[in-house]
């Protein structure tokens, strides 16, 4: 068995046994197969697909990669929360403190950026003193004494996934459901947590473009996580423009600490977090029906207590709590410049594609392996499809750290926005749940 032969297996559109799923994972993780040979592989499987079995074999091997966590004894009805990718996709941030206020305890395995889309561990990286590789000890102590705990893939929980994610994130190999499913769904299944929400991300800011297949990726992961033991629920939810208005590490951090606050400056971004909090709650028995843990997700906010949850994370894990209590602390780019409405009418699109695109040009994600985030840039969306516009008016706020990064993403910017002479409805949130 030699890697070469499995990547010609897969190229030619034939399904691979569980053993070669196997051999290619281990020796991938153990560095005996190089990073052009996996990268190969991976587009392989974006252009030839794989079975559902394949995918849950996939799944497997990338999950005993390394440490497998067991949470019996510890916190048994843990719940943890994934998205797909999105465009100003900061719901961790503000799902898990508000969550964990509501008295159920949250084990969460976290990625970095992929693409486009922004990833919840750059994100926590710009609160300086951030720890977020923790040992599976460290997981697992700090979930049982405090009820909390974000990682990201350390070398002992699902390092496979960790070199994967990473390299699938330069090799345009990122919109695969099989890849996509195993990546998240080995995460969940290594950190141990029995009850997961998924939210499967649907538009032109999202991987999945499509409802359909949206629904295809989110049922192969309820499926996955069911023949693990796992009770998985997934919601479908709107990508068409990006979520809330901050787009950029540091800006997101500021809009989910100002949401935790009190502030409901972003409507779609507040509907949406209070909605997963609700199902997380109610997952997790800690309500009776959504409607009661709605309640429960807003009261924990409106008391101060989710924003006590998160700077607890945040002193947990080394980060200087200070930021929290001071946005102002956190550095700003060195050029933040308005971009305007160059015609009259409804805001028809914002392309959330090209906003993510915009973003990681200015330096919020990466080109290459190698690239270092600035969590300083970024950018700011004034306005929503279906908003009333006029020439002239601030549609974006571009945060930069030179001029011609600012130029290529201000080219962007102006082309994701569409106008109408007539009035636009506004978009959906949500597409359904999968149960």
């Amino acid at each position: 068995m030699n890697a070469v032969d499995i990547i010609i297996k897969k190229r030619d559109s034939k399904a691979l046994t569980d053993e070669e799923i196997r051999f290619f994972i281990d020796g991938y993780t153990e560095g005996k197969i190089p990073d052009y040979q996996a990268a190969a592989w991976a587009m392989a499987v974006l252009c030839r697909g794989m079975t559902a079995r394949e995918t849950t074999a996939l799944t497997r091997a990338m999950a005993e990669s390394g440490e497998m966590v067991s949470l019996k004894g510890i916190a048994d009805i843990a719940v943890d929360k994934h998205s797909t990718g999105g465009v100003g996709d900061k719901t961790t941030l503000i799902v898990q403190p508000i969550v964990t206020a509501c008295g159920l305890p949250v084990a969460k395995m976290s990625g970095r950026g992929l693409g486009f889309s922004g990833g919840t561990i750059d994100k926590f990286e710009s609160i300086p003193g951030m720890r977020l590789n923790l040992s599976k000890e460290e997981f697992l102590n700090q979930l049982k004494q405090y009820g909390t705990v974000l990682s990201g893939q350390s070398a002992d929980l699902a390092p496979a996934d960790g070199k994967l994610y990473a390299l699938r994130d330069v090799t345009g190999t990122v919109p695969s459901i099989p890849l996509i499913a195993s990546s998240i769904m080995s995460k969940k299944i290594a950190a141990g947590t029995p009850l997961i929400l998924l939210d499967v991300k649907v538009g032109n800011g999202a991987f999945m473009e499509t409802l359909e297949k949206a629904e295809k990726l989110a049922r192969l992961m309820v499926s996955i996580g069911k023949k693990f033991g796992r009770s998985v629920k997934a919601e479908l939810t709107d990508m068409n423009q990006p979520l809330g208005y901050a787009v950029g590490n540091a800006l997101e951090v500021q809009e989910a600490v100002r949401m935790l606050r009190g502030e409901k400056s972003a409507p779609d971004l507040y509907e949406h977090c209070i909605e997963s909090s609700a199902l997380m709650i109610k997952m997790g028995r800690k309500a009776k029906s959504v409607d009661e843990a709605r309640h429960m997700a807003e009261d924990a906010i409106h008391t101060g207590k989710a924003l006590e949850s998160l700077k607890l994370l945040v002193r947990l894990q080394g980060g200087d709590v200070s930021y929290i209590d001071d946005l102002a602390k956190f550095p700003k780019a060195p050029i933040i410049r308005d971009l305007y409405a160059r015609s009259d009418g409804w805001l028809s699109e914002i392309n959330a594609r090209m906003v993510g695109e915009a973003s990681v040009l200015l330096g919020a994600g990466r080109v290459t392996k190698a690239d270092r985030i600035d969590h300083r840039v970024g950018i700011i969306v004034h306005h929503k499809v279906g908003d009333p516009i006029k020439k002239g008016m601030p549609l974006f706020t571009v945060h930069a750290n030179n001029e011609e990064k600012l130029n290529q993403a201000a080219e962007l910017l102006n082309n994701a926005c569409k106008y109408s002479e007539s009035e636009v409805e506004k978009l959906p949130q949500f597409y359904g749940l999968i149960e």
